[in-house]
């Protein structure tokens, strides 16, 4: 096997090492059935018998009451973007979202597209999206409330789950699912698309608490009505089978880990490796409020952009990729997901402990 680098990736992200090593032992034949996942009818036991344990992998880490489905479906988080309206948001109701950056900007922009009535209940736009709102103002007759978890770009994430009374509240989970514990009881919908923390991309998870589907709008498309994937336990049509399988795998390391808690203690460690920096440093500058700092994503940014341009040239040099910041914003981020190795952590605090001694 090859070198391993650095994968400081915002997604497809890093993947733990003993489940590649896993997925490449079954490629060819998948624990003695004779073919790989990716040839497998999806109407077969076998493939059945993986997607059951996925399901129950993920009611296992969140402790999941038979009140909860779980699926699996396409399309990525950009898909339940306007899914979520279309299914949640009747002509009588108000979609309501709090605004923290990229992504929850394009979900509610969906709900603007096909026509549906939506407000603004709290934005961090007004500093540029370097924060997480402390109080919201919902509409009149809201529907639901839709909040962004984590913000890959922006590098802000919920400390804490919200509480609502009677309303719906509707969580986009896409970059920081499974990398704490959280109190699902208090969201009426989870999806997250897998590519950032849970698996490769391919397929979407999406948590659904019951009351929900006596909620769901009549007469929609049958790809787009939540209904016949909830009938149908993500196997309606042809599912994304090998990342479902790869998902599943995943998961299987979660619990072996021990769980969110041993997941967040992890994440912790090696996110302040490098918040520890930025805080110490004249050199280095976070650019989101301490008490809203990702534990997923931390952007940064250098004295110069010649600076920045040279910091990402030598870390690749050193093996250490991805860690450009997004086109939208510029600078520097490292992404630091569950399946990110602390020895990454470590490398890449002091490979910015030695380049900041070089180029002062």
């Amino acid at each position: 096997m090859g070198k391993r680098v650095h994968n400081f990736s915002a997604g497809p992200a890093v993947l733990p090492e003993e489940v590649l090593l896993e997925i490449q032992n079954d490629l060819m034949d998948y624990k003695g059935h004779g073919l790989s996942v990716m040839e497998m009818s999806h109407r077969s036991a076998v493939f059945q018998g993986i997607v059951d344990k996925a399901i129950a992998s993920t009611k296992r880490i969140f402790s999941l009451g038979d009140n909860y489905e779980v699926l699996f479906l396409q399309g990525g988080a950009s898909t339940q973007f306007y899914m979520i309206p279309l299914n949640f948001c009747p002509e009588d109701k108000v979609a309501n979202f709090i605004n923290t950056g990229a992504w929850a900007t394009k979900a509610l922009k969906e709900a603007k597209k096909i026509g549906k009535k939506m407000h603004i209940a709290a934005s961090s736009e007004d500093k540029d999206f370097t924060y997480i709102p402390k109080e919201y103002q919902l509409s009149e007759n809201p529907a639901y409330l839709h909040i962004t978890t984590n913000n890959t770009i922006r590098g802000t994430e919920y400390k804490t789950d919200l509480v609502l009374d009677d309303i719906p509240l509707i969580a986009d989970m896409s970059s920081n699912i499974m990398s704490k514990p959280i109190d699902v009881r208090k969201y009426a919908v989870i999806y997250a698309g897998a590519q950032k923390n849970i698996g490769p991309a391919g397929t979407t998870l999406v948590i659904f608490r019951k009351d929900m589907i006596e909620k769901i709008n009549p007469g929609l498309p049958t790809m787009m009505d939540y209904h016949t994937h909830i009938d149908k336990a993500s196997m309606f049509n042809t599912p994304p089978c090998f990342a479902i399988y790869v998902v599943g795998l995943v998961l299987k390391w979660i619990e072996k880990k021990g769980g969110l808690k041993a997941i967040e203690k992890n994440n912790i460690e090696k996110a302040q490796l490098i918040y520890d920096i930025l805080d110490n440093s004249d050199f280095y500058r976070g650019t989101v409020v301490k008490e809203d700092r990702s534990l997923m994503n931390i952007p940064f940014r250098l004295p110069t952009e010649d600076l920045e341009k040279k910091f990402i040239t030598e870390s690749l040099e050193n093996g250490m990729l991805n860690l450009k910041g997004h086109r939208s914003v510029g600078g520097c981020r490292a992404s630091l997901y569950n399946s990110l190795p602390i020895k990454s952590a470590q490398d890449l605090a002091q490979f910015m402990l030695d380049f900041e001694r070089k180029n002062k």
